[in-house]
């Protein structure tokens, strides 16, 4: 089960009006051009998916439009995280009962969870489906930070196979990949967000990338997991080096922001960001349409 969390796991938007209502078709459409593109994964309801702002309801409505749509093509992992346990289970047997391939959980909390109470949320949620989960370690929107001990510890939790990490603050990603994998059984997938740190990332030996722009632009992003993953190093770099504007405004922006562009300059629908999360300003189409001209020729 290891394998679902190996290489690139595109990320799409989950379109939806600002009142939360879902566009299935639209969903449909998006991962119809990601199995077409012939992405690894799809990460369904993940934070560019806005899966905080969307009731249990409209979730699984876009998770039966997801599996419909993509008909058994590509794999696709569903975001079950959610402020109370019992919440985050039911999310969990929902997904898995729809057909999802495997599961994504962030530790979400109001009140400040302990390492034990968060060890306890995801033993309790692996322990309710037979599907294969993945920790999201999210700390820029959880405030909660994962140890080595605590990842040590869930990894030899049943279903619990892999782990979403973040970009490492000093970039030193040989040394945590390392650090890590000395402490997880052979099987256990580590792999990171942060898309512009994601050629340093699969160079240094991470199992996959969870890309924000993979769901937009799957072509490109393949190229770049696919070059890191015949250790082309060259290749990763001149790829790299063509992202970098878009690079630029997911940091100054964020990657959902952005996104929400993208998609408009491809002419896919989007919907609307979850209010109080609103579009960017005035003339920020123009700096997107020129991170996007140097990517349309890789």
């Amino acid at each position: 089960m290891s394998l679902l969390f190996t290489g690139l796991a595109a990320f799409p938007l989950t379109p939806a009006d600002a009142a939360g209502i879902v566009d299935v078709e639209a969903v449909g459409l998006a991962v119809d051009r990601l199995a077409a593109a012939q992405v690894d994964a799809i990460g369904l309801l993940g934070s560019t998916g806005t899966y905080a702002y969307l009731d249990r309801s409209e979730r699984m409505r876009a998770v039966s439009a997801a599996l419909e749509a993509a008909n058994g093509r590509v794999s696709v992992i569903v975001g079950i995280g959610a402020l109370r346990t019992t919440w985050a289970q039911e999310l969990a047997v929902d997904a898995e009962r729809s057909g999802a391939a495997g599961l994504l959980m962030a530790p979400i909390s109001y009140t400040p969870l302990t390492p034990v109470e968060a060890a306890h949320h995801y033993r309790t949620v692996a322990g309710s489906t037979g599907l294969p989960l993945c920790i999201y370690n999210n700390p820029s929107t959880t405030r909660f930070v994962f140890s080595d001990d605590l990842i040590a510890e869930l990894a030899g939790v049943p279903n619990i196979a892999a782990i979403k990490m973040p970009l490492p603050a000093n970039r030193e990603f040989a040394g945590e990949l390392a650090r890590l994998k000395n402490r997880v059984p052979p099987d256990f997938r580590i792999g990171y967000s942060g898309d512009w740190g994601a050629a340093d990332a699969l160079l240094a030996g991470g199992d996959s990338w969870y890309s924000v722009v993979g769901g937009l632009l799957p072509a490109q992003a393949l190229q770049l997991t696919r070059a890191a993953q015949a250790r082309d190093a060259g290749e990763v770099r001149r790829l790299d080096a063509a992202f970098q504007p878009l690079w630029t405004l997911f940091k100054k922006h964020g990657g959902l922001r952005v996104m929400y562009e993208v998609a408009d300059q491809l002419s896919l629908p989007s919907g609307e960001p979850p209010l109080p999360v609103r579009r960017i300003g005035s003339g920020f189409a123009d700096a997107v349409a020129t991170a996007l001209a140097g990517l349309t020729n890789l």
